[in-house]
């Protein structure tokens, strides 16, 4: 994708008749016409307007107000109009039930219509394109009815850039973002240390990119935004150091350590490391597309984790759209990424005596926990009131992965801990591949695999297998121990 380019000189975006009277009336007492179908549409009037953008807005027929709002931003030499059309988001606008706004640019303000991150007059809280996207939000949420604590902004490369520009000068306005090919917030200054940014690593400490966000925010202490990374690690453009160095800026801003809690490999070569916070949400989440080079991840087809048109900076590769929506909560699970209840997480799970029928766990203690719950593949199997619990009835020669939540007084549980698997012992003394064909349910059910936010995931690689129901089936394929995989169309085994 083309580079910044400087910007441009120019003003910153002003008596019926009888038979007349009877055409009303009968038009009125017709049959009704069924609404049309929501596109995309300019809207004028937002604001004063001082950084020269143009507004769009995709906003689902018959949204109720409270609704979830997406602010989402083009790269270099795209237009608001193609991100719509190429991106995935008005999909999921429709499915999950939200409005979206796509801020626009164009060489009136930079050459290559970028967005100006790399501009203190443009990138900063009160100015320019700035200041222009934060009055979109509130036009918007006035004339959408949209819900203020569920704001959200995303974009490709500039507009990536603006996006950490946005989270570090607004992070008031929104609850999280997802930096795509980006750049950290404050590392560019002007068009040559742009470049510089673009094509190097920048040294700075964690907490010299986490000073760059608190600087920016105007003296804000919280609660942050929740951050969502994607960067593919054959991007020349942007190298992948960015990637890091955004991981690095926004976990110190969390106060969080660089060591992920837990990652999990995605469709698409793609790893995710998720950073969670002290209850064990996620609060920073990185997404790395392995070969993918410069360009806004997607997947084609119907499927509901499926989205996008490919085309030049649309990279054939994974939903990217989808998993950020997830990461944001907006799939209706809940009111943020997975929020639990306030309890923590309980630490030091471990599975001590494994026998050919049981595993038996133990953990610390949380306080304030009235109970624990034990989830086998994703499923609740017990609750107990103590700290260790012994799952019986298993197979011989099996993996089995737990995670174990505390419960509150009040029947709430908080976040789950980290998983551990173990393996029964016994079986034929060695390992086949086999194959398990049963809907989603079943095999969550059976321990091959796991739910999360209404969705199954295969066990082991991760998967996303679609709806967690009856109606939703596959073929897995247990190629490892506890290691599934879809094999719809053929299951060597």
């Amino acid at each position: 994708m083309p580079v910044p380019g400087r910007p441009r000189s120019g003003a910153r975006p002003g008596g019926f008749g009888l038979t007349a009277v009877l055409a009303l009336l009968l038009a009125l007492f017709a049959a009704p016409t069924p609404a049309s179908a929501a596109s995309l549409t300019q809207v004028t009037g937002f604001g004063t307007n001082p950084g020269n953008l143009q507004m769009y807005a995709y906003v689902p027929d018959g949204l109720p107000a409270g609704a979830p709002l997406v602010v989402a931003m083009h790269g270099c030499t795209q237009s608001a109009p193609d991100y719509h059309a190429h991106s995935g988001w008005a999909k999921y606008a429709d499915l999950y039930g939200f409005a979206v706004v796509y801020p626009h640019t164009s060489s009136a303000n930079n050459a290559n219509s970028c967005f100006n991150w790399f501009q203190s007059s443009d990138h900063s809280r009160g100015q320019g394109e700035a200041l222009s996207v934060k009055q979109m939000v509130d036009h918007a949420i006035g004339r959408y009815g949209s819900d203020r604590s569920r704001v959200f902004v995303t974009g490709l490369s500039a507009g990536g850039a603006m996006t950490a520009a946005m989270l570090a000068a607004y992070p008031d306005v929104f609850a999280g973002g997802s930096i795509a090919s980006g750049i950290p917030a404050g590392c560019a200054t002007g068009v040559a240390n742009a470049y510089t940014c673009m094509y190097n690593a920048t040294p700075r400490t964690p907490k010299q990119w986490g000073d760059a966000v608190r600087s920016a925010s105007g003296g804000w202490t919280g609660p942050w935004p929740r951050v969502a990374v994607w960067h593919g690690t054959s991007d020349t453009t942007v190298v992948p150091a960015n990637a890091t160095q955004s991981r690095d800026q926004w976990t110190d801003v969390w106060g969080l350590s660089q060591t992920p809690s837990s990652t999990a490999s995605l469709p698409g070569n793609t790893t995710q490391a998720v950073y969670t916070d002290a209850r064990g949400v996620p609060a920073v989440t990185t997404f790395t597309v392995s070969g993918m080079g410069h360009g806004t991840a997607v997947d084609p087809g119907s499927g509901t984790q499926q989205c996008g048109t490919a085309g030049a900076y649309y990279l054939d590769t994974i939903c990217s759209s989808y998993y950020t929506a997830l990461f944001w909560g907006l799939d209706g699970g809940s009111a943020g990424p997975g929020v639990p209840g306030a309890l923590p997480a309980p630490t030091g799970l471990t599975a001590g005596q494994v026998t050919e029928s049981g595993v038996t766990l133990s953990w610390n203690a949380v306080a304030g926990a009235a109970s624990y719950e034990i989830h086998r593949g994703g499923s609740r199997v017990g609750t107990v009131t103590g700290t260790s619990y012994t799952d019986s009835g298993l197979s011989p020669g099996t993996a089995y992965t737990y995670t174990v939540a505390a419960v509150d007084s009040a029947g709430t549980a908080g976040a789950r801990s980290a998983a551990v698997t173990a393996t029964t012992t016994g079986g034929d003394g060695g390992f086949e591949p086999r194959c398990h064909t049963a809907s989603n349910y079943a095999h969550v059910q059976a321990g091959r695999a796991r739910h999360s936010g209404g969705y199954a995931y295969a066990n082991g690689s991760g998967q996303n297998m679609g709806l967690y129901n009856i109606f939703h089936g596959h073929t897995l394929e247990e190629t490892s121990p506890g290691h599934f995989v879809i094999s719809d169309s053929g299951c060597p085994s």
